[in-house]
């Protein structure tokens, strides 16, 4: 029989997806599910953070569904979120350098302080029914001010409430948060604004920020790690960038979050036009499409934290790069509601799975006195790349159609896939 190399390497890799499956299985059980929750400060963390995301994504949801009442514009979409996303670029590398030399408690409570501050401004602004776009791109450009500084001290903090034996966990039960809140926020949101207006959904989220603030104010908390006092600020923000420079995997994870930012989860600044304009829907609509992309998102957040100290991350990692853009064309051709709910939860599911486990992999390499700037820096390719993503995908649908435009970046995502799968083999020995 002659010998087929080809062959015999696909049959490698069908065991190697068996395997994988099989320790799936294995390792799969509710009983790790929120093993971080033995923390007290964690548990605090945890409820408060539950009560003021969920006011946070009724505001997201209503304001998006505002803007496009107000301009019809999907590109007027994409600057929302480029205006969101512009402070990154501008001050996230120097909120690392600040959560590596204060108090982060001290930080986040700086931080959620303003955004409930803004949000009241966004709340008067809308029942004096004054409120216009230039209002909300100019109180999108501060609240993403003031989540710079408040996105690396929030990474960073995760590991002072529960240690490194329930990192993984911690960052899993984080997601379950956010995406909780986004499965009841957009769907709370909708109905509200259809019965009562968009100001009470942002009133909603103003009020909400009480709860994560009471709850960093009574946390009891052990010493952290700090920069070298002798330094200045410039050379800690140099210290960072050379490090994650110097570290080849911290780099391919951040350079993998960035693609997915820009060319993968920026097609979200499209729901309420895709509501609208492709599905035939309304304000309901669009909240039903956000929070069945929470509900897959949660999902996957789940599914992580049920495997425990699992030792397979980067095989799992990989095939949710692999299995993204498949879900994304999926849901550029889709045009029925029931089908584009399905395709819209199993891409939030394989979001997450990517995002919760790069940021793992991430907090497992870096080094304690360094961990501020170098999520800093993680969290700048989310918060940075998504809004050029939304202003590029924005845009593309303005001059193309909403359709259209979320096929151009499923197909850079397939391809982007392709090369990791060949060129970055170490990624998928990550544990």
């Amino acid at each position: 029989m002659k010998f087929d190399p080809a062959a015999e390497d696909s049959l490698a890799q069908q065991a190697k997806f068996w395997q994988l499956l099989s320790r799936l299985r294995r390792e799969f059980s509710f009983k790790h599910t929120f093993s971080s929750l033995r923390h007290r400060n964690y548990r605090l963390w945890f409820w408060g953070q539950m009560i003021s995301l969920f006011g946070t994504w009724m505001q997201v949801t209503a304001q998006g569904f505002l803007v496009y009442e107000l301009t019809r514009s999907s590109a007027y979409l994409g600057y929302v979120g480029f205006a969101a996303g512009l402070p990154s670029w501008l001050l996230m590398p120097l909120g690392g350098v600040v959560a590596d030399r204060m108090r982060r408690r001290d930080l986040l409570l700086i931080t959620q302080t303003s955004m409930m501050g803004l949000a009241l401004c966004l709340t008067g602004l809308t029942f004096l029914k004054v409120v216009q776009p230039w209002h909300i791109i100019g109180l999108a450009f501060l609240l993403g001010s003031a989540n710079a500084f408040d996105a690396p001290a929030r990474h960073a903090f995760v590991p002072d409430m529960v240690g490194r034996e329930d990192l993984t966990n911690a960052i899993a039960l984080n997601s379950t948060i956010f995406n909780s809140a986004t499965v009841a926020g957009p769907a709370a949101a909708g109905v509200t604004y259809a019965l009562l207006g968009p100001g009470w959904c942002f009133l909603i989220n103003a009020l909400s920020f009480s709860a994560v603030i009471a709850a960093l104010v009574v946390m009891n908390l052990r010493p952290e790690a700090k920069s070298s006092p002798d330094s200045s600020p410039w050379q800690d923000l140099k210290e960072g960038f050379a490090y994650v420079l110097s570290h080849p995997m911290i780099r391919a994870l951040i350079g993998l979050v960035a693609m997915i930012s820009v060319f993968g989860v920026s097609f979200v600044v499209l729901i309420p036009a895709w509501a609208v304009e492709i599905l035939h829907g309304n304000a309901t609509t669009n909240g039903w499409l956000y929070s069945a992309r929470g509900a897959g998102a949660l999902l996957g957040a789940l599914i992580i934290a049920s495997l425990g100290k699992f030792s397979f991350r980067g095989m799992l990692l990989s095939l949710g790069t692999l299995a993204f853009p498949v879900l994304l064309l999926g849901f550029g051709v889709a045009r029925s509601l029931p089908l584009s709910l399905l395709l819209i939860l199993a891409n939030g599911v394989t979001a997450i799975v990517i995002f919760n486990l790069a940021n793992a992999l991430v907090q497992t390499l870096v080094r304690d006195e360094l961990r501020g700037r170098v999520m800093a820096i993680y969290s700048l390719t989310f918060f940075g790349f998504m809004p050029v993503g939304a202003l590029w995908i924005g845009t593309q649908a303005e001059r193309l159609g909403e359709p259209a435009a979320v096929l151009i970046n499923g197909f850079v995502m397939m391809a982007f896939s392709a090369l990791i799968l060949v060129f970055l083999p170490r990624l998928r020995r990550l544990n």
